[in-house]
């Protein structure tokens, strides 16, 4: 095919799959760190937390314990660490809430894959946080950015709050982890959607927090929850999922340090910029397009002005939330999307104004199972493969041009050495 000689295997809808790519092409991936086991991690970093006492006396002086867990398009290793902390919180009255932020609830399936061996010890003790449910909403105060701050009143009706987050880059806020478990993760629609609003600023956007006002709210919620005892365990993957760092302790410094080791597993320096880009979603990123749209973000840095970007996201539940889409299916170009989005702003606009000024630089392919009107109605090419989408890219880019893939799309963050 095209004169190409590197074959290249990849993960479609969680299926290894292989694409001959051309000679010359640049393989992308979270760096290649040292394979380390995940239980002498979890057992060093509970024994050394971080601006904090133990574990232990946190759960024997704080016996009403709320724990906050992402829900199941996190790849966070709840279960390992859940199954490394039972025997400590059996003499604890535990409620576990999903921190499913605007997402929908969840459902049976992916509790059994968040608590994994610890499923029979907690499922009646779970429940998932409803951003629209008033009635369990506590305000608290605003932002330095002006946001309203409100959130679950679960995490004011306890004695203790204890968060199992995991760390990578994140396309607006910075970084995943360690604060967003509580904003958005418990957070009020409202909040929520003022918060993401910020997303719209140059400076929310991925490995930058100093200057980022949506990181910025996160914070502010947590100085409000000053009186609050807090326990945290931040966790960052290798990029087969495996755990390469926990961090526990203040949730701050926890974080701050989980973020040291994030960067060593997720950003990429990469030599120059491309003229074609593939990015993967991989599951379960690749569940709906308004969450694999962060395998298009991350590869923008290194696309050429006019390039092409092949997303590479099964989608099988389809586009996710209606109103991003509907906002750039309604709109007659990219640029028009924005200047709506500008002009009036609801929550999942952020991600639609994200993927327009993508659109506005850039052409953008889809290798996935949405439908090619789906994928036309916001200025996206269908192709049922990658060859097909990548032959495509390269008839209008020419035979010579340079390419790149980006096999874990939505964490890998590639940036040009200066």
């Amino acid at each position: 095919m095209l004169g190409s000689n590197i074959p290249v295997n990849y993960l479609y809808d969680n299926e290894v799959k292989s694409i001959s790519l051309p000679s010359g092409s640049k393989i992308i991936d979270p760096n290649n760190v040292k394979k380390r086991d995940a239980k002498e991690i979890i057992d060093r970093a509970l024994k050394t937390p971080l601006k904090s006492d133990g574990l232990e006396k946190f759960l024997n002086d704080n016996k009403k314990i709320l724990l906050i867990v992402n829900d199941g398009t996190r790849p966070t290793p709840t279960a390992q660490v859940l199954e490394g902390i039972e025997s400590l919180l059996k003499n604890n009255e535990v409620t576990i809430i999903v921190a499913t932020g605007c997402h929908r609830g969840a459902n049976d399936v992916e509790l059994h894959s968040i608590l994994g061996k610890t499923y029979d010890t907690f499922k009646d003790n779970v429940v998932s946080h409803d951003a629209k449910d008033q009635s369990r909403l506590q305000y608290l105060g605003t932002s330095r950015n002006g946001t309203k701050l409100e959130i679950n009143k679960a995490a004011i009706e306890n004695d203790g709050i204890l968060i199992i987050g995991s760390v990578e880059p994140h396309y607006f806020a910075g970084y995943t982890g360690g604060r967003k478990a509580i904003m958005p993760g418990i957070a009020s629609y409202k909040s929520i959607e003022m918060n993401h609003h910020l997303a719209l600023s140059e400076d929310a956007r991925a490995l930058e927090l100093e200057k980022n006002p949506v990181h910025q709210d996160m914070v502010d919620t947590l100085s409000l929850l000053k009186d609050s005892h807090i326990f945290s365990i931040q966790c960052v993957m290798d990029s087969d999922h495996n755990i390469y760092e926990v961090q526990c302790g203040d949730i701050i410094e926890s974080f701050d340090s989980a973020i040291e080791a994030a960067d060593e597993v997720f950003t990429v320096n990469v030599e120059k910029k491309y003229d074609v880009v593939i990015s993967v979603a991989k599951h379960p990123m690749d569940i709906d397009l308004y969450q694999s749209q962060k395998a298009m973000d991350n590869s923008k840095g290194i696309l050429k002005e006019n390039g092409i970007l092949i997303l590479v996201a099964a989608c099988h539940e389809g586009k996710g939330p209606e109103t991003f889409y509907n906002l750039i299916a309604s709109s007659s170009s990219p640029v028009n999307a924005i200047n709506r989005i500008n002009h009036s702003y609801k929550l999942g606009y952020h991600k639609a104004a994200k993927m327009a000024e993508m659109m506005r630089h850039f052409s953008v392919y889809a290798v996935s199972e949405l439908s090619e009107s789906v994928l036309k109605n916001i200025f996206m090419s269908k192709f049922d493969t990658l060859e097909d989408a990548l032959s495509e890219a390269l008839r209008i880019k020419g035979e010579n041009s340079d390419v790149a893939i980006i096999r874990d799309g939505c964490v890998t963050v590639p940036v040009v050495r200066k």
